[in-house]
């Protein structure tokens, strides 16, 4: 009864009713997403040069890699918990492939130092592929392979690829980090 009350005022006041909608769009809940995973130093450097890229549906900060369970940001700085600080990216393969995702990664870090990026020295900040499939694994150890013999680096190529772990969630404040700042990057 309640229900054919509010139609009816609503027709009487010539409004339409209020209808739930989707959060999403309908486009990318239909969208074929696919994942993956880079640590390539500070993770706030990352995640926005990924965000960029045309296809890239989302990104997040966060951990993978350690021993530990449900690390904090404090937990992985102590360089004791054998995470990396890493950024998940989904994106859509027809608009953007893995291949090209491994390109903005070499491009955008050096993956010749051990355990560092810059001023920023430990473990979690070390070069790291993690894969979601055997495809990813095959591009990702085929794309080392062409950087290294390639001469663009004096050094050799350090980056280690790795099956794909529990990815855990960066904290909220460190989600888009740079973007939150007005900063398009890192100033080194």
């Amino acid at each position: 009864m309640e229900m054919r009350r509010m139609a009816a005022s609503q027709a009487a006041n010539n409004t339409k009713p209020s209808v739930a909608r989707p959060t999403r769009s309908l486009h990318r809940a239909d969208m074929n997403t696919e994942k993956a995973t880079f640590g390539a130093g500070c993770f706030w450097g990352v995640e926005a040069t990924f965000r960029n890229v045309r296809g890239v549906v989302s990104t997040a900060v966060g951990y993978a890699g350690g021993t530990k369970e449900n690390p904090t940001y404090e937990d992985v700085c102590t360089d004791k918990t054998g995470h990396a600080e890493v950024v998940q990216v989904e994106f859509d393969p027809s608009q953007v492939t893995y291949d090209e995702l491994l390109d903005v990664f070499w491009s955008n870090h050096n993956p010749t130092t051990l355990n560092r990026q810059g001023p920023d020295v430990g473990t979690q900040y070390r070069s790291v592929i993690f894969y979601h499939s055997p495809e990813q694994k095959s591009a990702a150890e085929t794309s080392r392979d062409k950087i290294d013999k390639s001469g663009r680096f004096r050094r050799a190529v350090v980056t280690q690829i790795e099956a794909a772990p529990k990815f855990w969630r960066g904290e909220e404040y460190h989600q888009r980090y740079l973007q939150k700042r007005g900063q398009s990057h890192c100033a080194i």
